[in-house]
């Protein structure tokens, strides 16, 4: 009984240690395999060798997120002269995202991380029942580490924040 209490312990410990922590700029970002909007398998491995943004928003159609994924929108083609692709991870099913794609204009994929997977491993949420993801993002490089993690997001100023960064570190043609 006491070799199974330590057991448990350890384990807990471990699990507490990883959930909820932000990744911090050079680690690498964990794998992943996500749905998109129309259904479609998008990966860290298809991914690989181009930068991206993953922004984390709590639920489609909802004003904060709209006002978000808006700004993103708007600043696709910035974003996309700066070879960053823009990638939007919820909670919610393919035929949610698919319906707020289509009534915003996004230009960009939504992905649905519905068993919250990737979200526990990015501190976007701390357990499976969580309901939302937390509004949070992360700017990956080309080689598939974090360039900056934005764990506290203004919704009407993001996009601009993001590429201010852009802007003072350009991901393209980097040494690193």
């Amino acid at each position: 009984m006491r070799s199974m209490l330590v057991v448990l312990s350890i384990t807990l410990l471990v699990s507490a240690a990883h959930a909820g922590e932000i990744l911090q700029a050079g680690a690498p970002f964990p794998a992943w395999e996500l749905t998109d909007h129309t259904g479609a398998k998008v990966s860290s491995q298809a991914m690989a060798g181009k930068p991206y943004l993953l922004w984390f928003y709590p639920k489609a159609m909802t004003p904060g997120c709209t006002a978000e994924g808006q700004g993103l929108r708007d600043q696709a083609a910035a974003f996309q002269a700066q070879g960053v692709e823009i990638l939007g991870v919820s909670f919610d099913t393919p035929s949610d995202n698919a319906s707020f794609v289509r009534a915003e204009g996004f230009p960009f994929r939504l992905l649905s991380d519905r068993d919250r997977t990737l979200a526990i491993a990015v501190a976007a949420a701390s357990d499976a029942s969580q309901p939302v993801a937390r509004r949070i993002s992360y700017l990956v490089g080309p080689d598939g580490k974090v360039v900056k993690a934005y764990p506290q997001v203004a919704p009407a100023t993001h996009a601009q924040d993001v590429l201010d960064d852009l802007a003072a570190k350009p991901l393209r043609g980097s040494s690193e």
